[in-house]
């Protein structure tokens, strides 16, 4: 039987230059040169808003899943950002005093981000969890001590008006909803004008919070030229974005490189419309992302894997959704971490049911730093765990690291340092300028470099059995989730210095009251503790040890935990990706029951 035909839009064709030096090192570059870029995101919203004047930018519900849709044309984007960008001046916003955002993605939010890089002034969103989630408001209270911010942004103010105090912002000018809708049909003042013709390629567009393994906030600078130069790096590599408007329905925060940079500035870049999902893959928000993607159909849909884990049922059960989805679909994009295989081959079979070929599903790889594309899959791939090559104008470095190659970028993506912390700047930087990731990567066939590199881990995730044998994390966590699938949420690797590996696993609750039978009301730690999971935990990891019989792939024990991660800990991140290492340092108690003799661990054998 004949392997069906990709469904395939216009793409570049993958080709690679690769130095090998005397050391070792390799640096891998793309063949394509970049080329001229735009001086700064608002004079694509100019051009935007001659060009399709009165094209839908962004939608959104006014008030919930069965709201009407609000709208916002390119014009009238442009004359409210000229007029909320004069208020933002007169209110003490400056280069020093950035736009502090506390809400999540809204129009207005959108609009006042575009209005504060239009002058010059620092656009800075926070996770809501920082504000809404956590109990102590310690890092909003580290954030606002660092940005110093002339104006800070709410939805609402209510909600927030503990996390204000908290912090010591509610003695800033604080702009609401109300505010915007009071503000943004304003004369802009002749200053705007003038600071938006000053703006450079250096000028500081935004600053992004990221949580590294310390769990202290670092303020990523993001400039116009970041930002500018891996859009146009991207069109180079996906020019079907040149022939049709992208259209997306999309939930990524902003307060993260993913949904922010990527996705937003794509669709900035192209003239596109984006869809504000209000929904969210979490239990209770999810039924919102259905509702609008029923009335949405994506040219481009991007999530990760945790959202592509919840909307797989709903496509698989319900054929018009199905149809939906996929009617005008030019690819997949996953990113924030490895698409488990069985979500990938489920995808697959549900773009056949629906168009008869396959679709195009493709990854990238970067960090805040990099704005956020180091490297772009821009041909079809047969599985997870390819992340491209180069972006044009990007250079990967490969340095021998034990028995991986780190992998480090510089280009005209990277950043030039951290908001107002020099040392920590410096130090994130080789001799060569190179931008020290901390990622791992290997070409997928060294004797054809151009079809790119796969994803090998964190270099400090990875770590020794007494045995002294490596154990590379993000590969087992992977297929852990995929052996035990899919009640597994996700999960961490434990066993450093100790002879063998064990897992702390993160259960998909709501299948597991499913699989055992179980009411809703039932407690975690009662799931967790029934023997139907633990037995089909077991069997799961069992069947994945069959195959996988050396002491460094081999599931030796596993707890499951009834508590969540903590944002509050730094345990997770907003897009769902798990931090080994502080899960490790805040349940230590927890991996020495894992690694005890008691009964509470599964053993899988």
């Amino acid at each position: 039987m004949s392997t069906p035909s990709w469904d395939l839009p216009t793409l570049a064709s993958p080709r690679v230059e690769l130095e090998r030096r005397a050391d070792g090192s390799r640096v891998l570059r793309n063949a394509i040169a970049l080329g001229p870029y735009p001086r700064c995101l608002s004079d694509l919203l100019v051009a935007n808003a001659e060009a399709a004047p009165e094209r839908v930018f962004l939608g959104e519900r006014e008030a919930g899943p069965d709201s009407p849709w609000r709208t916002l044309s390119y014009a009238r984007a442009l004359a409210e950002v000229e007029a909320l960008a004069a208020s933002l001046l007169e209110l003490g916003a400056s280069p020093e005093r950035p736009l502090l955002l506390l809400s999540g993605n809204s129009i207005a939010h959108a609009q006042l981000t575009l209005a504060a890089m239009h002058v010059g002034v620092p656009a800075v969103p926070i996770s809501v969890a920082y504000s809404l989630m956590s109990r102590d408001h310690a890092k909003l209270r580290l954030i606002a001590a660092q940005i110093t911010p002339g104006v800070v942004f709410v939805e609402q103010r209510e909600p927030f008006a503990r996390a204000l105090a908290a912090a010591g912002l509610d003695t800033l000018p604080i702009l609401t909803r109300a505010d915007y809708e009071q503000r943004r049909a304003r004369t802009p003042s002749p200053e705007v004008a003038a600071r938006f013709a000053a703006l450079g390629p250096d000028s500081v567009a935004k600053v992004l919070f990221t949580s590294g393994s310390t769990g202290l906030p670092k303020g990523v600078i993001n400039t116009q030229r970041m930002l500018c130069s891996n859009q146009a790096a991207l069109a180079l590599l996906w020019p079907f974005l040149a022939e049709t408007p992208p259209e997306i329905c999309d939930w990524l925060p902003w307060n993260h490189t993913f949904g922010a940079n990527f996705d937003f500035n794509m669709i900035l870049m192209h003239a596109g419309t984006m869809w504000i999902d209000g929904g969210k893959p979490v239990p209770g928000r999810f039924d919102a992302t259905i509702a609008n993607l029923r009335e949405r159909a994506p040219t481009l849909y991007f999530n990760v894997p945790r959202g592509f884990e919840l909307l797989l049922p709903a496509l698989e059960a319900d054929d018009e959704l199905r149809r939906q989805f996929f009617s005008r679909l030019q690819l997949i994009f996953y990113a924030g971490a490895a698409l488990p295989q069985n979500l990938w081959d489920r995808l697959e079979r549900l773009a056949l049911a629906a168009r008869g070929r396959r679709i195009l599903m493709v990854s990238a790889w970067g960090s805040t730093e990099t704005a956020p594309c180091s490297t772009a899959v821009y041909w079809p791939i047969e599985r997870a765990g390819v992340i491209g090559n180069p972006m044009p104008g990007t250079e990967i470095a490969l340095i021998p690291n034990g028995d991986k190659h780190e992998l480090r970028v510089r280009g005209p993506n990277v950043t030039p340092g951290y908001w107002r912390n020099e040392a920590l700047s410096a130090s994130a930087f080789d001799e060569a300028g190179f931008y020290e990731i901390g990622d791992a990567g290997r070409l997928e066939d060294p004797a054809r470099p151009e079809r790119g590199l796969v994803f090998d881990g964190r270099v400090a995730e990875d770590f020794k059995l007494t045995s002294g044998t490596w154990v590379h994390v993000g590969k087992l966590r992977v297929e852990a989730i995929a052996a035990c699938e899919p009640l597994v949420s996700d999960c961490v690797v434990a066993g450093h210095d100790r002879p063998e590996i064990g897992l702390l696993i993160f259960p998909n609750l709501a299948a597991c009251r499913a699989h055992a039978g179980l009411d809703a009301a039932v407690e975690p730690a009662q799931v967790v503790a029934h023997p139907a999971i633990r037995k089909i935990v077991a069997k799961g990891l069992a069947a994945h040890n069959a195959k996988n019989m050396g002491s460094s792939t081999h599931f030796a024990r596993a707890l499951l935990l009834s508590e969540p991660p903590s944002i509050d800990a730094n345990e997770v991140t907003d897009k769902g990706y798990i931090n080994q290492r502080a899960v490790l340092r805040r349940r230590a108690d927890r991996v020495e029951s894992l690694f005890g003799d008691g009964s509470e661990p599964i053993r899988p054998g």
